[in-house]
């Protein structure tokens, strides 16, 4: 498993716009083959900024299962517009304890 981690800075004034399109993107991602969850979370210190976390089976899952489908035109349509610049995506795995 691997942790997507998104660093999403909205522009000011749209943060209860994209939190609405994300409420519709959402079905979109969660749907994907490989992916096994996913959930939004808003900056207190700074409400512009929200960070993205979905765990997919692999990166693999999450390059071609949807960042090369039709799946990712579709979710980028509904929340890119309300982006300040391009999201920061990182890829993380668990360190055993």
């Amino acid at each position: 498993m691997v942790l997507e981690v998104a660093l999403i800075d909205v522009t000011p004034g749209h943060e209860d716009d994209f939190a609405a399109a994300y409420a519709q993107a959402y079905p979109i991602i969660i749907d994907t083959p490989g992916c096994r969850s996913a959930r939004m979370t808003r900056g207190i210190e700074s409400p512009t900024r929200f960070v993205l976390l979905v765990e997919w089976d692999s990166v693999e899952a999450h390059d071609v299962n949807f960042r090369q489908s039709e799946r990712f035109q579709q979710w980028r349509a509904l929340i890119g517009p309300h982006f300040a610049g391009p999201p920061l995506v990182e890829h993380f795995t668990d360190v055993p304890a």
